[in-house]
């Protein structure tokens, strides 16, 4: 390719994050939009001097243009986008993308169609929105085996948290205002069970750990069931509770993926990441442990990485060999372990009648099944003469979790399990 021809870039979705693109390009000469796919061609768009002539509202204009060179695809969820980029690496053109969904449910056959086609897909803005990560963990980090990631990728649930835990209100209360704020959707099930996150940590640990973690294999809890006690006793006992994403390789290899809240130590760091901010924890050998922070989603941080792939890849046009580092080589199939072979500390937080050894027979019933007590705390006699009793175990197996909270349930003097919420080491 020549010094002075411009690299051509078709954008399919102009949402938040495709003005946020359309805006940055403009500081870039060697860099033009030739087509802009839109749902609604009338829609009144928030950028200046926009070129009109560009927009379209049928997608196949661009990926089967033969002047596009990069197709930046930024409308989420799988169909079309699947169809669209499919057919877009089959026309020789690399793709970016900010689609997680797409990359967890259909990731493996658009990296084994573009390794096929010479062509890279790049995603950088998939994952943490402005945090730069795939590319340091493909590059800079390549060297290592990294063994652990423990992250928060999701803005919406971590400003609940944050918000709930900061003014002692419901999880319901915080909800309607993040609505109005802007922060969560009008339907915020993505976000708040877990979906979202799941999406990002399948493709997180799929590049981290070296294997293909399967989408449907994740375990997924969201954060609807915490409540502002919840918060309270937590912090009591010296955690904050967030919704974590972790994946970590067992000690034979297996992949342990999950998304589920979680009680982080005070002393931790993504115990100090609040509001919409993500954050990335990695452990490897030889780096030991870090950690990369920053605003997770919003029009500029978004666009920021699309922003840093189409460059990347606009650097290597022509040449024979595209982004090597960033070809997707992962050829093994993760075994998971399922939720209930997994090992945890918890916190249980139990309604109890206010007799006298209900706390000894609580610690008996857990005893029976292999469960020490790290931590019990009784929290004040209600009028009903009930009593609140936090307890946090020792580590282990979610199974025997299961079978003493279901002897703990036919205790008479227990009237209520709460919830039961994993802790971080």
């Amino acid at each position: 390719m020549e010094h002075n021809t411009k690299v051509k870039i078709g954008l399919i979705g102009l949402g938040t994050v495709g003005t946020g693109v359309v805006k940055v390009l403009k500081n870039f000469d060697n860099i033009e939009i030739a087509k802009i796919a839109v749902k609604n061609l009338n829609k009144k768009r928030d950028i200046e001097n926009l070129d009109e002539s560009l927009l379209t509202d049928n997608p196949y204009e661009i990926v089967n243009n033969p002047e596009v060179d990069i197709v930046v695809e930024v409308i989420g969820g799988v169909e079309p986008a699947y169809d669209l980029l499919k057919t877009a690496i089959l026309n020789g053109k690399h793709i970016v993308t900010a689609n997680k969904e797409l990359l967890a449910k259909k990731g493996q056959e658009l990296f084994n169609l573009a390794n096929e086609n010479n062509t890279v897909i790049l995603y950088e803005a998939a994952i943490a929105g402005g945090i730069p990560i795939i590319m340091p963990i493909k590059t800079t980090l390549a060297g290592n085996k990294i063994h652990t990631i423990e992250a928060i990728l999701n803005g919406t649930t971590n400003y609940i948290l944050t918000k709930m835990e900061k003014d002692g209100v419901s999880y319901e209360e915080v909800l309607k205002e993040a609505q109005k704020l802007g922060y969560a959707e009008t339907d915020p099930t993505g976000d708040v069970e877990g979906f979202d996150s799941a999406y990002k940590i399948a493709t997180l640990a799929t590049i981290a750990l070296n294997q293909r973690v399967d989408i449907n294999k994740i375990y997924r809890e969201g954060i609807t069931k915490i409540c502002a006690r919840d918060m309270k006793f937590a912090k009591d006992l010296g955690y904050r509770i967030k919704l974590i994403a972790l994946a970590k390789l067992t000690e034979d290899n297996k992949a342990d993926v999950r998304v589920h809240p979680m009680l982080v130590p005070i002393k931790d760091c993504l115990a100090s990441i609040n509001g919409v901010t993500n954050s990335v924890v990695l452990e490897g050998f030889p780096v030991g442990r870090v950690m990369f922070a920053g605003p997770g989603a919003g029009m500029f941080p978004t666009a920021s990485s699309v922003l840093g792939d189409i460059l990347a890849i606009s650097k290597s046009i022509g040449s024979n060999e595209m982004l090597p580092l960033m070809k997707c080589a992962h050829n093994v199939n993760a075994l998971q372990v399922d939720i209930n072979d997994t090992q945890n500390k918890y916190y249980i937080a139990i309604t109890a009648s206010n007799t006298p050894g209900v706390i000894g027979s609580i610690g008996e019933i857990c005893g029976r099944h292999n469960i020490s007590l790290a931590s019990v705390l009784q929290k004040g006699i209600d009028v009903e003469n009930t009593a609140d009793i936090v307890v946090i175990t020792e580590s282990c197996k979610e199974q025997n979790i299961k079978s003493a909270i279901s002897e703990l349930e036919k205790n008479s003097n227990i009237l209520k399990i709460n919830n039961i919420i994993r802790v971080m080491e």
